[in-house]
């Protein structure tokens, strides 16, 4: 009867973690991103990936102790991606809108976004609200809640010169900048880390335009533990000052919801 108990207790030991924080389902956890998505995730001079939500990641699945693999995907296919098991999780900047709760759940939001009009600097083009927009060709990126947000203003959409999308973010900005399109609309925590690093090229008009959108990590519907262990060390790293050393690496300013 000893050995019986002392068998069951190992076995509610090791399902429940060693550490309380250990997800023991998963030895290695694939996190999906766009992998030109500065400052969330990108490629830096040397080709090793760098970013925001990647350092949040990685101090994560430390903490979780769980390996990481960090997948880039198209951006705009991340329903498939995720709904096919292709990924485990996504975390790149990833808004919370009605049309993703059918298919993922999120933890908390831990950012707050809102949409922004990027020209290339030294903007003629007079604009001072979102009605200004008509007659410009206008881009964004496929998948993104800009994009998403045109799509249900159709009588402004219908408006624009032209309406591009992009697959990359950064063949946005370059399209901007080879004068292709006219306007950018894209998250202003991107916009502004471009601008910082390139005060030469870009700059934003300050016209409202788009959702305020919250900032979460996304998981397949029903992994609901997963969701809740990365929830649990998130919330730690928020309590510990984690989170807030790594917001102000990337911004400069906390920016971490509390």
């Amino acid at each position: 009867m000893k050995k019986i108990l002392l068998l069951l207790m190992l076995m509610i030991f090791l399902l429940s973690g060693c550490g309380g924080s250990q997800v023991v389902k998963y030895d290695k956890i694939v996190i999906g991103l766009d992998d030109e998505f500065a400052p969330m995730g990108f490629h830096d001079e040397n080709g090793e990936l760098v970013g925001f939500d990647v350092d949040l990641a990685k101090e994560t699945g430390k903490r979780l102790g769980v390996k990481l693999e960090f997948k880039p995907i198209d951006w705009d296919k991340k329903k498939e991606a995720i709904t096919s098991g292709s990924v485990d999780i996504i975390w790149n900047g990833l808004d919370i809108t009605e049309a993703r709760k059918e298919y993922m759940i999120f933890t908390k939001p831990y950012m707050d976004d809102r949409q922004i009009l990027l020209v290339k600097n030294g903007n003629e083009q007079n604009i001072n609200a979102e009605g200004d927009l008509a007659g410009k060709i206008i881009g964004v990126q496929s998948g993104s809640t800009s994009e998403n947000y045109f799509e249900q203003e159709k009588n402004l959409k219908d408006s624009f010169a032209g309406f591009k999308a992009y697959e990359k973010f950064h063949e946005g900005l370059d399209a901007l900048t080879k004068d292709e399109i006219d306007v950018f609309v894209c998250d202003e925590l991107v916009a502004r880390y471009e601008i910082n690093h390139h005060p030469d090229k870009f700059e934003i008009i300050n016209v409202k335009t788009g959702f305020v959108t919250e900032v979460s990590v996304g998981f397949r519907k029903g992994d609901v533990e997963l969701r809740d262990k990365v929830q649990e060390v998130f919330d730690e790293m928020v309590k510990d000052g984690t989170a807030k050393k790594i917001s102000e690496k990337w911004f400069q300013a906390d920016l971490i919801k509390t």
